[in-house]
């Protein structure tokens, strides 16, 4: 039999002797109260008031000797012979006998609580009520009133030894941790109220230690635990077992785990409440109860629970603002909230009302992740470790979750190992950016762009220095001598239409990232605050899952100083031009910014960037390229002069405007794509834009087409 069973039977037994002692004790007290009641003189023999028995044990004066004593020593003689194991172990008033130095529920409850002798036999009492049914109708005898077959003060004042008044406070245990209800209708007094055991607190008393079910809608289980953290990681989780051992029950400090990882800071505070013996429970800071009854109600429940459970607690507040109204409830409650406590956030809470330990956590160091892959993947797999280590940032469990499910498809026949742990790492981080930014399907080659040598050859050093990061930071050690620029953050200025978002795409395809495109307009918010909240949800889903950024109109942030109109809009403008310089010159990956406006941008922002790429308004020559390769191959063109097409002052997105239009006029008309069909789209083109039109450029002969 297992130490728990044991422990069950032990704690059975003990039951069975103080719900038998109870028992004599009621049937002893009804005995009297029937022989009370049978040789009660008449009403007018009465002379003065009666005083209750309860009123007279509480004042102090000794109990009135029965003719009864006989039968309450039958009684008790007849509980001791049908049930003496467990009257050896305790009974109501008596010092707790532990079995093999395991006390039984009652007895530990007590102490952990804080009850006095009669709180802990008052709740026996109520609790007997669902244990055994003869209780209600010995209730209902020993009050002498038939319908009160519950357990009230009165009758547990009468009963039991050295009753107290302030065992009714709401400061004392009974009430204060919730173990006993009150049922008080209308204008019934206190002492005559039933009484109702806690439904969490009968189980318990019977050996079943469960999370209080009212408690379950708010919290959910810690997690799984990583088998072994990073060493990084694993001194942080030492760091703050180390301070919550050395603190005194009064004095826990509550942990502040801040940074943008959070998949990181649940491991870290999962690993820790492990090795101090607890189990975690996650609470998010949106969920905690707005009324202050509700949070009342809440907070005793957990403090009873810690107490009864080996626990602590994880308040996931990432996404709360901590001047919010959901941060100003998540405050409330961890000021009052004792033992042990972690408490997740983007950034520190200042000004917290106890004493508090912040830990900056971040996601493994690049070595770490790297050696993780190795290690998940395996000796004979490592050298596959190095690509999604440079372009993915993932925490551990993340990194050995996708190499399983990659060997287990390369083992199937999936492909190969190397595309399916590609393949992985991508769908795992794209849901959350597909939320976002708008995923742009990449299609255009290096052949599509019709750029100068010198801007072609920039963007390729750009893929390069996105390439080969790890190897130049890490292998090389420019990692050491940096503290920030480690990613690669690029302006591509230039009119409409000139390629910039083409150029994004030929990176996007030489690197097989995923490219998004975000509209910087859009993210930014008048709010104090949000315009940084959003930036930040940005950046990090992109760093995390290798994506490239393409950010257009990125003027709508970097606006020169100067050109702001209204000094207080000025200074909010540089608040959130600050934060996404920060966040630039921190992000690991490839930041693609566009603008039409090169002039208009902060010089502090150009000088911060590492690339300035400048797309010029196509000349002649790029025109007639362009128009060379600007119909798919699949369309049927006759007698194109590309040389006269290329005079007109096009970008390369008119001239595809002008093609598209074309190819519609060639299927309406069921001919092929020519000459005049091509004039007709370029002057569309020409009046969309607002550009003067000279006729003479659109005249076409059939014959002047043909001849030399």
């Amino acid at each position: 039999m297992s130490s728990f069973a044991q422990w069950q039977e032990a704690n059975g037994r003990f039951l069975s002797g103080a719900l038998a002692d109870l028992r004599a004790r009621l049937e002893l007290l009804a005995r009297d109260a029937d022989a009370e009641s049978k040789a009660a003189p008449a009403p007018a023999q009465v002379e003065g008031p009666r005083e209750t028995s309860w009123l007279r044990r509480l004042l102090g004066a000794k109990p009135r000797a029965t003719p009864s004593t006989p039968i309450v020593r039958a009684l008790l003689a007849d509980a001791q012979t049908r049930e003496q194991p467990a009257r050896d172990a305790v009974a109501p008033g008596a010092a707790p006998v532990a079995e093999n130095d395991n006390p039984p529920a009652l007895m530990l409850l007590q102490k952990i609580l804080g009850l006095s002798d009669f709180e802990r036999n008052v709740l026996l009492l109520c609790a007997a009520m669902e244990f055994d049914t003869r209780i209600g109708a010995l209730c209902a005898r020993a009050q002498r009133e038939p319908a009160r077959a519950f357990p009230t003060f009165a009758l547990a004042m009468t009963l039991f030894e050295d009753p107290a008044w302030d065992a009714l406070s709401p400061e004392r245990p009974l009430r204060y941790w919730r173990l006993v209800e009150i049922i008080q209708p209308g204008a019934q007094p206190l002492i005559g109220s039933a009484l109702k055991a806690d439904e969490r607190i009968v189980s318990y008393l019977k050996g079943a230690n469960y999370l209080d079910d009212r408690l379950a809608p708010f919290l959910r289980r810690g997690g799984a635990i990583a088998a072994e953290l990073p060493p990084s990681q694993q001194q942080l989780v030492a760091a703050i077992c180390a301070r919550l051992r050395s603190a005194d029950a009064a004095g826990i400090p509550l942990v502040q785990l801040f940074g943008s990882d959070g998949a990181s800071k649940l491991q870290i505070a999962s690993h820790a409440a492990a090795e101090l013996g607890l189990d975690l429970y996650r609470l998010d800071a949106e969920s905690i109860p707005a009324s202050l009854a509700d949070q009342e109600t809440f907070l005793r429940l957990w403090q009873r629970e810690t107490a009864l459970l080996r626990l602590a607690l994880y308040v996931d507040a990432d996404e709360v603002d901590r001047i919010s109204a959901q941060g100003s409830q998540a405050q409330r409650l961890l000021a009052r909230l004792d033992g042990v406590c972690f408490l997740a956030l983007r950034e520190p809470w200042p000004g917290a009302a106890r004493a508090t330990l912040s830990i900056d956590v971040a996601k493994p160091t690049p070595a770490e992740q790297k050696a993780a892959w190795r290690d998940a993947l395996g000796a004979e797999a490592a050298e596959h470790a190095q690509r999604p280590a440079t372009h993915f940032s993932f925490d551990v469990a993340t990194v050995r979750g996708i190499a399983d499910e990659a060997l287990a498809a390369a083992k199937s026949g999936g492909g190969s190992l190397a595309d399916a742990l590609w393949r992985l790492s991508v769908a795992h981080a794209r849901p959350t950016l597909d939320q976002l930014a708008q995923r742009i399907d990449v299609k255009a080659r290096w052949d599509d762009l019709k750029l100068p040598a010198a801007e072609k050859s920039t963007l390729r050093q750009i893929v390069d220095q996105v390439e080969h990061r790890d190897v130049v930071y890490d292998d090389w050690g420019f990692r050491a001598r940096m503290n920030r620029g480690l990613g690669v953050s690029v302006l591509f200025a230039g009119a409409s239409g000139t390629g910039k978002t083409m150029a994004a795409e030929v990176i996007a395809s030489e690197l097989d990232l995923p490219l998004y495109r975000v509209d910087l307009s859009t993210v930014v918010n008048k709010y104090i605050g949000e315009t940084e909240k959003n930036l930040r949800r940005l950046f990090d889903a992109a760093e995390d899952g290798g994506g490239i950024l393409c950010c257009d109109e990125c003027e709508s942030l970097f606006l020169a100083r100067g050109a702001r109109a209204n000094e207080e809009i000025a200074r909010h403008e540089n608040r959130q031009t600050d934060y996404l310089l920060q966040r630039l010159e921190s992000f690991r990956g490839l930041a693609i910014l566009t603008t039409n406006m090169k002039s208009a941008i902060d010089s502090a922002f150009l000088r911060r960037l590492r690339f300035v790429v400048n797309f010029p308004y196509p000349g002649a020559v790029e025109r007639a390229a362009i128009w060379r390769d600007v119909f798919p191959s699949g369309v049927h063109t006759e007698a194109l002069d590309l040389a006269r097409l290329a005079r007109f002052n096009l970008s390369g997105g008119s001239i595809l405007n002008v093609a598209l239009g074309a190819a519609f006029l060639a299927a309406g008309a069921g001919t092929p794509v020519t000459m005049p069909l091509v004039l007709e789209a370029v002057r569309g083109e020409m009046r969309k834009l607002e550009r003067p039109i000279n006729e003479a450029d659109f005249r076409w002969l059939e014959s002047v087409a043909g001849s030399p």
